[in-house]
């Protein structure tokens, strides 16, 4: 049982716990013995009516961790059922994570959420709110330790004492110049091993800033690529107005990972956890798609309706189009999936298009040979010697043409401002077999006079 003073003062909803079934109470021990990550990953897999009840089962301060680390979808959901209490644990996010909530949930919650914040959390969260909405001006903590030029180590560590309950971090403080320019950084463990008698610009690093106009994932790039706990984050004028922490450019580099990844294979991103996903919701990230590239294939059957006369005189050219379709389709995803990802991390640039095109041009030359030395002797078996030359010249063909359009069209969308997910693998597939087709069927109107 629970012990009495626990069951109003500890739960988001106090009406559950008067009377709870032996199932709720099992529910509420069993997570009891987990930590917070393995709550929200529990949470994730229920139904939407389980995870408010399950949710309500929390004790007050380890209810506001878990909600901090739910997907923004899934607060809102428990927003929504948390009436009287959803003020108090929205007051209790960190204003990055407000702004995250607000931008799921309906207008008039939003209203009402933000009027029951104090002043001073009120003016945070607004601010956070005026910046774009996939800016890392959207993304940083206004919670921020920040110290004077010129003032001592020691008084640089009471000052992390101070504010440290109510900061993003302490372990990156911003050195500041008159009107809060950013003019270094200065890591905690550099304040702990420094006399405290030596002012902290004497042991300050230079600081790596990002604009709170800058795309978020950029910013989460300079975050990761630089292995910092967190970077300063300036306004246009160089005035320092944030933090962006390593776990909030982990989430942020998170999400765009899931949307390449599922709209590479043909999808929208679903945004939460697959299990809290209802079949309707899966039908919608993948319906659009779908239809898209049904309209497409349709070319890949005109090609073959035009090309009717030559399957009609040489039957066993329609044996090998399904081979030539999956081989280009698969060397042109394969291309675009590596080239996507590569540009995603940085490796690879807009302006690298020309040397990108040539190594994927030259690979394809190669693997398509690779492949048809492999294939023409059983192409040559089952349907003759000179089926299997054009077999060979058209696997060269295809592979070349698929890894050089995989390779060039996401650098290509992303120079005029495209995602390169949205045009890669499904697309390029779906146009290299077109194209394929058609480079078959011209081979072997060379080569076998028809």
């Amino acid at each position: 049982m629970i012990p009495e003073h626990d069951r109003d003062d500890e739960t988001p909803n106090s009406t559950l716990t008067a009377e709870r079934s032996p199932a709720l109470r099992d529910l509420q021990a069993r997570m009891a013995t987990l930590n917070v990550a393995e709550v929200v990953h529990e949470l994730g897999r229920l139904g939407a009516t389980d995870r408010a009840v399950a949710f309500r089962l929390l004790a007050k301060d380890r209810a506001v961790e878990v909600f901090e680390d739910l997907d923004p979808a899934l607060q809102a959901e428990l927003v929504a059922s948390l009436h009287g209490h959803a003020a108090a644990i929205f007051a209790a996010l960190d204003p990055d994570d407000r702004a995250a909530l607000l931008d799921e949930v309906p207008a008039g919650v939003a209203r009402r959420l933000l009027a029951a914040l104090p002043p001073d959390e009120h003016a945070a969260t607004t601010a956070l709110l005026g910046y774009p909405e996939d800016s890392a001006g959207r993304r940083m903590s206004p919670e921020v330790v920040a110290v004077p030029v010129g003032t001592t180590v020691g008084d640089t560590i009471a000052q992390v004492r101070a504010a440290g309950d109510d900061a993003e971090t302490v372990y990156v403080v911003p050195v500041v110049a008159d009107g809060r320019r950013v003019r270094g950084v200065v890591s905690l463990r550099r304040l702990v091993l420094t006399d405290p008698a030596t002012p902290v610009d004497a042991v300050m690093s230079p600081a790596t800033t990002v604009r709170a106009t800058d795309d978020a994932e950029h910013a989460a790039n300079v975050v990761r690529d630089g292995g910092f706990v967190g970077v300063p984050v300036v306004d246009g004028e160089d005035r320092l107005v944030g933090v962006l922490t390593v776990d909030d450019a982990m989430r942020v580099l998170e999400a765009e990972d899931d949307e390449d990844s599922a709209r590479t294979g043909g999808a929208e991103p679903l945004r939460r956890p697959y299990l809290s996903v209802s079949v309707l919701g899966l039908v919608r990230s993948r319906v659009v798609w779908l239809l898209m590239l049904i309209v497409a294939a349709s070319l890949t059957v005109g090609v073959q309706s035009y090309f009717e006369d030559e399957l009609a005189q040489v039957v066993a050219l329609a044996l090998f189009v399904p081979l030539l379709i999956g081989t280009g389709g698969n060397a042109g995803s394969q291309a675009a999936t590596t080239v996507v990802r590569a540009s995603a991390v940085g490796d690879v640039r807009t302006g690298d298009v020309a040397r990108v095109v040539g190594r994927e041009m030259l690979t394809g030359l190669l693997l398509g040979l690779t492949l048809a030395t492999v294939g023409v002797g059983p192409a040559m078996l089952v349907a003759g010697p000179a089926i299997g030359l054009v077999l060979a010249l058209t696997v060269v063909a295809v592979c070349t043409l698929a890894t050089t359009v995989g390779s060039s069209v996401p650098l290509l969308a992303k120079r005029v401002g495209i995602d390169p997910a949205i045009v890669s693998a499904p697309f390029i597939s779906t146009f290299v077999d077109t194209t394929g087709l058609i480079v078959y069927f011209s081979i072997a109107k060379a080569v076998l006079g028809i």
